[in-house]
């Protein structure tokens, strides 16, 4: 029985780590790929992939490989509900503590494509970090169950709404209205490559991140640096 391939693709760590704990122990010949640079139709055509899986990926595919390989994608949220960027924080800052992690077929307009299935995914911990961690094994999961029962996606219903992507000033830390909310606020931003909650004062930036609740107040770490020293 010939074996077929698959290519998995991530830019974060702990997709790399998923891969190598699970993924790549599935039947079948898996491929990682961790760069846009990487990502080319020659590659791909060489690899030859049943399926192409997105696990944390913020660059443009080339259409050449959208419109002719079956690439997936997960999202973190109850699709239609919630298309666009930044959706971890846009869940947590409208109150959500659950959502739905969606395994969907990229198309042309980003989050509209035919969803292949849906899982729970729980939005608490102490960071973004750890939730993206989570979904990154819960879509670990998804992805055997998409290979090995060849599931037909089906179209989305409902009508989208729509999210945007958070802007690093964002970031700021303006007036919480209680203690919960602050801790929301550093944790939904506390992940590589995210920029972490601050304020600043009297020439001085002040970013936080491991924020916990505890006893009535927020701990968390913070990091200071001079405003006019700081990269932008």
């Amino acid at each position: 029985m010939i074996k077929k391939n698959y290519l998995v693709l991530g830019s974060k760590a702990w997709n790399r780590r998923v891969f190598d704990e699970a993924i790549s122990e599935y039947p079948g010949e898996w491929h990682f790929i961790d760069g846009p640079e990487a990502l080319t139709i020659e590659t791909v055509s060489k690899i030859s992939p049943r399926y192409l899986f997105f696990l944390h990926w913020s660059w443009k595919v080339p259409d050449v490989i959208v419109n002719n390989y079956d690439c997936i994608c997960f999202h973190m949220t109850d699709l239609p509900y919630g298309r666009g960027g930044s959706p971890l924080q846009n869940l947590i800052i409208r109150g959500h503590r659950t959502t739905k992690l969606t395994a969907l077929r990229m198309v042309e307009d980003f989050d509209a494509g035919p969803v292949y299935l849906k899982k729970d995914l729980s939005l608490e911990g102490s960071s973004a970090e750890e939730i993206y961690i989570r979904a990154s094994y819960l879509s670990a999961e998804m992805i055997r169950d998409i290979v090995e029962t060849e599931l037909d996606p089906q179209s989305q219903h409902g009508e989208p709404v729509l999210f945007k992507r958070r802007q690093p000033s964002q970031s700021q830390i303006q007036r919480p209205k209680d203690l919960n909310a602050l801790h929301d606020f550093i944790r939904m931003l506390d992940a590589e490559g995210y920029p972490r909650a601050f304020f600043e004062y009297n020439g001085f930036r002040y970013e936080f991140s491991r924020a916990v609740l505890y006893d009535g107040k927020v701990i968390a770490d913070a990091t200071i640096t001079p405003v006019e020293r700081r990269n932008i």
